[in-house]
């Protein structure tokens, strides 16, 4: 029987720097929740917002897979490794920080805000050597499309776990469903926009619902939505 933990997008933490906002559903710099560590390999899930020119200035990470979704406008990316590239609403952006990288993000226009998901997964390989990949995306109306896997030959960017993120645009009324790849993994959903109801918990946007021991999960979308699928390892 499915087990289920409900992050109603009001229950996130909150930080206003004024250039920054940023929604943290689990523990996460000035925020901290001893219920809301991590859920299995999924440590960040940041919904930030950045002024436009603004942005975060050189800092280091190491032994993390991070992801950038960009939901609008556009993110200039510099790092260590020298890469320097825009991202924007249709792509999706990976680093493996492994031995350490230095890189900068900032809002790539000087007027419009920049919205993205910031997303941190702990790595199943420590260590390794620095990478960056960042891909477009097409999807489908009405289906779930892989942005991210364990298979570099897959569809989507690919990272240092045991991991796969979907992403769909979906028609209220809608019934969809997903089929775990490993039943050993849990299911993490985020409404980014609109309203869905799953395993009887109805979600509304930037409503986060966790799911474990449950090998196909049924979304009813109530409303014109956008869905997130994270399926990511519970044991690291």
């Amino acid at each position: 029987m499915a087990n289920t933990v409900y992050h109603p997008a009001s229950s996130r933490g909150f930080a206003d720097h004024g250039w920054l906002k940023s929604h943290q559903t689990f523990s996460f710099s000035g925020y901290f929740n001893p219920e809301r560590i991590q859920f299995g390999a999924l440590r960040v899930l940041n919904d930030d917002l950045v002024d436009g020119g603004r942005g975060f200035g050189k800092h280091p990470h190491d032994n993390m897979e991070i992801i950038s979704i960009p939901l609008e406008g556009e993110l200039k990316h510099q790092d260590s490794m020298g890469n320097e590239a825009v991202i924007k609403a249709g792509e999706v952006q990976v680093m493996s920080a492994g031995t350490g990288i230095f890189h900068t993000e900032f809002n790539h226009d000087p007027e419009q805000a920049v919205k993205f998901l910031q997303i941190w997964l702990f790595p199943n390989k420590r260590n390794v050597t620095p990478r960056y990949d960042q891909q477009q995306y097409q999807l489908v109306k009405n289906q779930f499309s892989q942005i991210l896997s364990p298979n570099a030959d897959d569809e989507g960017v690919w990272i240092y776990q045991n991991a796969w993120f979907n992403l769909g645009e979906f028609d209220g009324g809608q019934t969809v469903n997903y089929t775990m790849h490993d039943p050993e993994n849990g299911l993490y959903v985020f409404m980014i926009n609109g309203s869905g109801k799953i395993l009887g918990q109805e979600l509304a946007q930037r409503d986060g619902l966790g799911i474990t021991e449950e090998n196909e999960i049924l979304i009813d979308v109530l409303t014109d939505a956008k869905i997130l699928l994270m399926e990511v390892p519970m044991s690291i």
